[in-house]
Order: C-alpha cells, then structure tokens, then sequence
C-alpha cells in the first residue's frame, strides 16, 4: 500500500513540475517581445510556484489520510474475515509455536489432543516443502482423519522472520481445516452400492449327470440349488439360475470383504453333496467389479470364468482393479473322459498349418524335454503337411544336452533349431507362432515373436494364470493333461493328415511325458497310457528315453549335498537352498525337488538356487498341498503337483522367508 501512495505522489508531482514549465517559457517568450511585461511575468511565475506548492501540499495530506482510511478498514475487514472464518484456522511454524487460533479452531478441537496431532502435521509439511522442486509453489493440501471426520487442509506457507537460527529454516503455515465427512460419506456409500457381478458354474455338470441315475438327478440338482441360494442370501443380491449349471448373481460392493471373509465356503459345501456313485460336484465362481456398467463388469466376470477353468475349476476368483485374487482350487484336477475337444482342435490347428508360410514353436524359458518334446511333435506335423518348422531354442539347457547330442545325429534336424535372433528376422504376419508348455507371455522364450504375428496356438496343460497370452487363434489348455507332450500326442492321433513320427520324435514325447509324471506315478490318467502306448508303437527305445534322465556323478553328489541340508517346515515340507551360481541351477533344483520327495513323511518340497540375478524356486508335491498356489504368490505359476517361480530384487534368505511366509499363509487359508 505504502509503495502505491509513493507513486501516485511521484507521479502527481511530476506533472505539476511540466505544467510550469509549460508557464515558465510562455512567460519568458511574453517578456522577449514586450520588456515592460518582465517584471509582472516574474511576479506571475512566482505566485504560480507558491500556489502549486501549497496546493500539492493539502491535495498529498488529504490523499493520504484517505488512503490510511482505506487502508485500515481493508485490514479491519480481513482480520475480522480470519477471526470470524466458517472454517478452523490456525497459524502456526514448523517448530510447532502456534502464533494463532481462531475460535471456530478452538470450539472444533475442544475435546482433542490436537496438539500432539500438530506437531506431527507441521514435520510432514516441513519435509514436504524441504523436499519440493517447485519452492514458489506455496499450496499446502492435505486429507486428514481426525476423531471420525475427515477433513480437507488446505493453507499457504511463508518464511518466518521471527527467528534468528539461519541454519535450519521455520515456516509459517496458515491452515484451514475443511470439513468434507459428508462429501466423503457420500462418495463411500456411492461406491460401495456399485453392483459386483458374480458368474457360476457347476464343473464337468454333463459328464456328471450322465453318471447318475434317473431318480438321483433331480434331488442333487436341488442340493446345488440349494447350496447357491443359502451362500448368497448372505449378501442380499440379486440371483438368476441362468442355464442348467450357471447362475448369474448381483451385489453391492459393500459386501465384496464379507465374500472375501468367507473365502466361498460354498466351494466346500458342494462338495460335501452326497451321491450314489461317490461322484464328487465341484463349483467354479469368478467375481468382478472391474468396468463402469454392469454390462462391462459381467464380461469381465466372463473373462476370470475362463481363468478359474483354465485352471482346472474347483476355485473361485475375485478380479478387482485388474488384480486376480484366488481362492480354493485344491482338489485334483479331473480327467475328462471325451476326446471331442481334441478332434476339433487338431482340425483347426491342421486348418492353420494349411494357410501359414511356415511354423515356429517355442516353449517356455530354460526349455526342459516336455517342452522339446511337445516341440518336436508339432515339428512333425507341419513338416508331413509340407511346410518348414522351426523350434526357437536360444538357452543352452543341460536337461537338453543328452537329448541335443541323440538330435544331432540326425541329418534331417540339422536346422531344426533356431535362436530367437534368427526368428525375429524370419517372421511374418503369415508366421504360424505355436506356444507349448507355457501360456504366460512373460515365460515364453521369445516374447517379442508375440508382437510380429496374428497367428498364434497355444497348446498347455498349466492352470491358467491372470497373465495368459489373450491374442490366441487357438488355445488348447487342459489342465487334467499330463504334461504338453501328452496334449500333443492326442492332437497328432486325431490329425487328418497322416503324420509318421521318427523315432527321436516319438522318444522326445515320451520322455516329456515320462520327465512331467515323475516315471508315470504323478497325475496319471487314462489317456496318459494311452498317450504312452502310441509312442511305444512309434517305436520309442524307453533304454534310450532313460539314458537322457541319468546324472553323472558329480550332479549326483550335488543333488545329495541338497538333500541333505534340508530343513522341515510345517512337520511334512521341505526346504533346500543351492547356493551356488551354475548354468543348470534350475535343473539341480528341479532333481533335488524330485529327489526330496522320495523321504518319508515329506509331503512337498521347495528348493531355491541361482540364476543369474534372480532366486529360482522349484517346487513339487505328491498332491496333498497345492505348490502352484503357493509359489503363484511368488509370481511363478505350475500345477497342483509340480510349479515353478523366479524371484528378483532379494536375497536367498529373504526369498526363503518369503517362501516360508506363503506356505504359512496357504495353510492358514485353507483352516
């Protein structure tokens, strides 16, 4: 205010100076042609001179006794503003001195320890400013919960000149504390009446009411009904019993954490359902509130359906802001009886070797036997249709190298293999990409390849995991199956082009079966052995399948120096580290897995070793525990028996403590 007065008075004398000036020449000029008008122009000028001053004088008084009027109701008006504020205000430093509260603050915060609450706000704030990039950006905004309010701070900030400590900077903070539990109120009760959308289906309902007998069927089918009814009615939604073996049910978000506290205890009760036959009923559910309208969250629902079958059923899942959450999915997988599926897809995968320029197939990272193999029998395929095929194999792998050694023997395979390098300059959008063994993008040898092609097959026998490759032309996921060399051995047998495997071919399958079944004794079914029996009429030499397992020596040892370090956790789990960094870490991991569950009284096992920058967990099962629920939490994925994960950014102890955590954490889900 002070320096605007300044120059008003500048400015006002300033031009009474010209318009003397102005006089004073005019004057002067009248004098020149009339001598005689000297000395009255003298007389004139001075008079004028006196009046200005004086006159300026008064007008400067009179202007800044106004200008101090205005100045002081200004400021009466805005002390009167801060002391009458609707809203809590304080004034207070980054030392914690309070300079200033208003009454609406003191009447607020009567019954609260605010101060202790203060000093903690004013250090948060001071680190903030401290920290902030911007320094003329003096906005203070904060959200606060205070004795069941929210409120909304928001203030500006300024050095404090009261203080003579040049080493540690005080700020002064004015704050205003705004009242927004209402508005919060409202926004939560806005979201917890948004709908959740919930899609059931009983598993495998054909092939079980067809074990029934007539008179059975009608009251299990009412038990089922029965079981849903009871499990929703907790939540007061909406149910629609859509078709024989689904149901559709709406809830409101509010009790999205009651679901989740239950952990579907509706998974259980259908399977306590008694029948005649002993036939166990099994439940999948996929709940979502991923999307805007009821129509975008039951697709998305619809999606998570095809993740908790692709996963074997028997399981429930919640996807929530994207994130898939699990639950259940424990039992063993139930082989299916009918082989339809697996005529149609070997037509339809016959149909796209047909119109591709050739064929690419690639597995998993660190590829194992059950990988090749599978590789090799789609090989086969393409090549007895006429088309080149090429299998991606860019690690060295000595699980491969007894296998690699048989392939090199053999002049038709000579460039059967290729790097990813090699296929990246290779493939086109006419490329037929095949995936084996693996369905997660991030696990295939080459997730670029995924990128240069519209064609894509992925044939796996792992439950499906939230981040499965979504642009497949074909997928072939069964998770009863064995292993991939099995999956591929039904689709060849049903192929309407002839196919005659070669004996390495033959051998390469059935090795992957032999490798993923622990010698025929883990997840074995019908068509398993059946599987097996067409390889042998093939003409696989099991001598030389078995040759391509053995360890030499001094893997032996290692395996045994494994084992013997070991530590039980749970009473029944045991956990092994390898230390050392190799080039088949995971391969020694993966043995001496196997190897610990040949003790007694072991029911699973866990072995952590080195790769590179990362913690490998290889984990296995005689099926009691689910190790692919376990070691998902971990980022890996697998199936009920034998799983898999890779770990970044920790250490071996850390990693096993972690591992130690969600096995703790499993088995308090499933009490």
């Amino acid at each position: 205010m002070q320096n605007s007065n300044r120059k008003f008075f500048e400015t006002l004398i300033s031009k009474t100076k010209i318009y003397l000036v102005i006089i004073l020449i005019l004057l002067i000029i009248l004098s020149v042609q009339n001598h005689i008008m000297i000395i009255p122009s003298i007389v004139v000028f001075v008079s004028v001179v006196i009046y200005s001053y004086y006159t300026n004088n008064r007008r400067k008084s009179e202007i800044s006794e106004t200008l101090q009027d205005l100045t002081l109701t200004v400021d009466s008006a805005a002390k009167t503003s801060l002391i009458n504020s609707p809203f809590p205000l304080i004034i207070i430093e980054t030392d914690g001195n309070i300079i200033w509260k208003s009454s609406k603050f003191n009447i607020e915060f009567m019954n609260t320890d605010i101060n202790s609450y203060l000093n903690d706000l004013v250090i948060d704030i001071k680190t903030e400013i401290e920290n902030r990039e911007n320094k003329k950006e003096r906005t203070i905004v904060r959200h606060i919960e205070l004795n069941n309010k929210y409120y909304e701070i928001v203030g500006k900030f300024v050095h404090s000149k009261h203080h003579e400590n040049k080493n540690n900077d005080i700020y002064m903070l004015m704050l205003y504390f705004i009242d927004e539990t209402e508005n919060i109120k409202l926004q939560k009760e806005y979201k917890d009446s948004k709908s959740c959308v919930t899609i059931m289906m009983v598993d495998n309902y054909e092939e079980t009411m067809q074990q029934l007998e007539s008179e059975e069927k009608p009251q299990v089918i009412a038990e089922i009904d029965k079981c849903v009814y009871e499990w929703t009615d907790k939540t007061n939604g909406i149910l629609i019993k859509s078709d024989r073996d689904r149901y559709v049910y709406l809830f409101e978000q509010r009790y999205l954490e009651k679901v989740k506290e239950d952990k579907f205890s509706i998974l259980d009760k259908i399977k306590e359902i008694k029948t005649k036959e002993n036939i166990q009923l099994t439940l999948s559910i996929a709940v979502s509130n991923d999307g805007i309208t009821d129509k975008e969250k039951y697709k998305s629902a619809g999606a998570a359906m095809d993740i908790v079958l692709g996963r074997g059923g028997d399981q429930a899942v919640i996807r929530e802001n994207e994130i898939y959450k699990f639950y259940g999915g424990r039992a063993q997988e139930v082989e299916k009886r009918t082989k339809v599926k697996a005529r149609i897809v070997a037509h339809a995968l016959e149909n796209l070797i047909k119109d591709a320029s050739k064929v690419m197939i690639m597995g998993h990272t660190n590829p194992d036997i059950d990988s090749m193999g599978a590789g090799m029998g789609i090989y086969r395929l393409a090549r007895d249709m006429g088309k080149n095929a090429y299998i991606i194999d860019s690690q060295e792998s000595n699980t491969l190298q007894s296998f690699k050694q048989s392939l090199s023997k053999e002049v038709e395979y000579e460039d059967i293999l290729i790097s990813k390098e090699v296929a990246e300059e290779n493939i086109d959008q006419d490329t037929l990409l095949v995936i084996v063994d693996t369905h997660k993008a991030t696990y295939v040898e080459a997730p670029e390849l995924l990128k240069k092609t519209d064609k894509i097959v992925i044939i796996d026998h792992h439950r499906r995991s939230a981040d499965y490759i979504e642009n497949a032309t074909l997928t072939f996921q069964e998770v009863y199956a064995s292993s991939a060399a099995e999956l591929v051995t039904e689709l060849l047998q049903y192929a309407e082009t002839k196919v005659e495997l070669k004996t390495i071919e033959a051998e390469s399958l059935y090795a992957g079966i032999m490798m993923d079944t622990k010698n025929f004794t883990f997840k074995t079914g019908v068509r398993t052995f059946e599987a097996a029996a067409y390889l042998r009429r093939c003409g696989v030499n099991i001598i030389k399948v078995k040759k391509w397992f053995q360890s030499d020596l001094v893997t032996f040892n290692k395996i045994s120096g494994i084992v013997k370090k070991a530590e039980i956790v749970n009473d029944t789990i045991a956990i092994a580290i390898y230390d050392k960094k190799e080039k088949d870490s995971s391969v020694i991991c993966a043995k001496a897995a196997d190897e610990l569950l040949t003790i007694s009284d072991i029911t699973a096992s866990f072995v952590l070793g080195k790769i590179g920058n990362k913690i490998c967990i290889s984990g296995r099962s005689i099926g009691d525990i689910n190790v692919q629920i376990i070691l998902e939490k971990l980022g890996g994925g697998g199936h009920i028996t034998l799983a898999g994960a890779q770990v970044e950014g920790m250490t071996m102890e850390e990693t096993k403590q972690e591992l130690i955590n969600r096995i703790n954490e499993y088995f308090s889900e499933i009490e």
